[in-house]
């Protein structure tokens, strides 16, 4: 057995479940560790960053799913829903602490999210995920058909602007941002690749059977 092989069956033994249990109490262990002092000198400025960049890790690990399983062989499509929906979790904790703990005057949210550049491109990221979150069933599925996918490939917007939001919310180009919106160009683009590589199979497809009837 090979060692891609010995990471699947691995997998394949880890229930779904255990990744919600885990993903759902990260946020609250980070939560306490800012209510106990243990995030420095600004601790729910430090707990809204924190939250933020684990979401956007959780993003990036759910586009890494597919060219995992194409390039390397590793399986994690049963893990991609539960990746999904706790993505949203971690972007509305991120989004709360914002709300209630940073902001706390309801006035002033509307006024941060036009003035502040980096607020309105974060929330363009959030209501973009808000149908993916909504149609991560398997109702949504059966009922949408085909177009289910084509919904959800609001992800890649969604990610892009996450990666852009992420960089200016810094004062200073950060490189651990900047290697995020690397990693972020680089899945996108192999998407955009693997989409045109199958565009023109299909186009030469296409005309082989136009000659082959001719």
């Amino acid at each position: 057995m090979s060692f891609v092989d010995r990471i699947n069956s691995a997998l394949r033994s880890v229930p779904v479940w255990v990744l919600y249990v885990a993903g759902a109490v990260w946020p609250a262990w980070l939560l306490y560790l800012a209510a106990t002092g243990s995030m420095g000198a600004e601790p729910v400025k430090a707990l809204e960053h924190e939250l933020g960049r684990l979401a956007l890790k959780a993003l990036i690990l759910g586009l890494c799913v597919t060219p995992l399983r194409a390039v390397v062989g590793i399986n994690l499509i049963r893990f991609r829903r539960a990746i999904g929906v706790l993505t949203f979790y971690f972007v509305s904790a991120h989004l709360l602490v914002w709300l209630v703990l940073d902001v706390q005057i309801l006035s002033e949210i509307w006024k941060d999210i036009l003035k502040r550049p980096y607020i309105t491109v974060g929330m363009g990221a959030f209501l973009l995920m808000v149908p993916l979150a909504i149609t991560s069933n398997n109702w949504s599925v059966r009922k949408l058909g085909p177009t289910w996918r084509k919904l959800h490939r609001l992800v890649y917007p969604a990610v892009l602007l996450g990666g852009v939001h992420f960089i200016m919310v810094g004062k200073t180009w950060e490189i651990d941002a900047l290697i995020y919106m690397v990693v972020i160009a680089m899945l996108l683009g192999w998407r955009i690749w693997q989409a045109y590589k199958k565009r023109k199979r299909r186009a030469q497809s296409t005309t082989s059977v136009s000659r082959a009837t001719t």
